[in-house]
């Protein structure tokens, strides 16, 4: 996908996100390709989920993943295909204000990832594409294979419309049984962001609550619930913050 769909769904006007520079071109390659970038960010918006991206051609091939990665080699997790995405948005963390996915994105993993075909494009067009990881938190051999049919998983539109239909968008991620797969469940093992080792709320609480005022992902359910928790907790880190500062400055004077 090129970036004129994800570009189309942002008001880069209003949010932090970068916009990306035209990718460039590359040759078919037969050899064996060098490591390329990925990264894995958490994003609560509508609802919370992980979003894998793979660098390939320019841009950062991407599919969201509602329920993150899973290190157990029997669980196929779904992944929806969604649009491309910049090279410069494999390193993003922060608020969306407002708009397409508005929430939080934090950067929960980054490193390389080295196909295990020699050609891409022909392996996704099949919809069998098997790759190594190496980055902080997740390793090894996986695989991304698309399905056929509506996705089983229950995820609701937002922020990838994608989710649920059967378009050939639905994919499964599965981790193929090797040193670096067990029955560890990475997301509640490795929750912090790797960039700057903070959750949800510290990274919240670094922008204006005002980013809060305009568009609230959600206000019901599970994750509701989890974003109120979210926005208390930054309350509390900015008010301590600011009460550290005062001291400093009755210090100073």
């Amino acid at each position: 996908m090129a970036l004129d769909e994800y570009r189309k769904k942002r008001d880069f006007t209003k949010s932090p996100e970068p916009k990306g520079s035209a990718p460039g071109r590359r040759a078919p390659r037969k050899k064996k390709i060098a490591p390329l970038f990925f990264c894995v960010q958490k994003h609560l918006a509508s609802h919370l989920h992980y979003d894998l991206r793979l660098e390939w051609k320019g841009v950062l091939m991407s599919w969201a993943v509602p329920k993150g990665p899973s290190l157990d080699p029997s669980v196929k997790r779904l992944a929806m295909h969604v649009e491309d995405h910049p090279k410069e948005y494999g390193t993003f963390e922060g608020v969306i204000p407002e708009g397409y996915g508005a929430g939080i994105v934090m950067l929960w993993d980054q490193g390389t990832w080295q196909p295990e075909v020699e050609d891409v494009d022909a392996a996704l067009a099949k919809g069998d594409l098997k790759f190594t990881l190496d980055g902080y938190k997740l390793k090894g051999s996986w695989v991304l294979v698309r399905t056929r049919g509506y996705a089983r998983q229950s995820t609701p539109r937002e922020p990838h419309e994608a989710f649920g239909q059967s378009d050939g968008r639905s994919w499964l991620l599965i981790k193929h049984r090797d040193h670096w797969s067990g029955a560890l469940d990475i997301g509640e093992f490795a929750p912090l962001s790797v960039k700057s080792g903070e959750d949800f709320p510290a990274i919240l609480a670094a922008d204006t609550p005002a980013l809060w005022q305009t568009h609230r992902p959600v206000s019901t359910g599970e994750t509701g619930a989890m974003l109120r928790h979210v926005i208390d907790q930054a309350a509390q880190l900015r008010a301590a913050a600011e009460r550290a500062r005062r001291r400093t400055r009755r210090g100073n004077t």
